[in-house]
């Protein structure tokens, strides 16, 4: 069962990427994955999206500092490669790329994975943001290949009140 998101959100899924299956989606702790068909060397480049409610007073850079942390639960040599604060004073984003080395599947691999943190308003009460994270991990070799779809993928967010358009 996916995990549940902290507002609705709607998006683009880029052309030829595959949502993954929901059962599948417990051990990514996301909302949504997709994976690219093609995979490079047994590794399927995936983009993930998650998100909550931060405390009061805590910023996009602090989220993204534990998520450097958390990903060095499981792989090695984890570096924040480059990291940006983009957006507006109501309305921040942060965008920052970790180089990374994981075992995937029994096989050691050198991972390139691209986070863009966005803040969305609740559609049902102003008042609250939310954070959501959206991240592509693909192989290095891959990730300059498939990180156009991903910021295509980035720039098709919108919050999504539930009311066709």
């Amino acid at each position: 069962m996916p995990l549940p998101l902290p507002v609705p959100i709607g998006f683009e899924l880029p052309e030829g990427w595959l949502p993954a299956r929901p059962e599948g989606l417990d051990a990514w702790e996301v909302a949504f994955a997709a994976v690219h068909p093609q995979p490079d060397a047994g590794f399927a480049a995936n983009i993930t999206v998650d998100g909550g409610f931060p405390k009061d007073g805590v910023t996009l850079a602090e989220i993204a500092d534990a998520s450097v942390e958390g990903l060095r639960e499981f792989g090695e040599s984890v570096a924040v490669v480059h990291r940006r604060e983009v957006g507006f004073a109501d309305a921040p984003a942060l965008g920052q790329r970790l180089s990374f080395s994981a075992a995937a599947d029994g096989t050691r691999r050198e991972l390139v994975q691209s986070q863009a943190y966005l803040t969305v308003v609740d559609t049902e009460d102003p008042r609250k943001r939310a954070m959501i994270r959206l991240a592509l991990t693909a192989t290095a070799d891959q990730h300059d290949r498939v990180l156009e779809d991903f910021q295509d993928f980035v720039r098709s967010v919108r919050p999504d009140s539930g009311a066709e358009s």
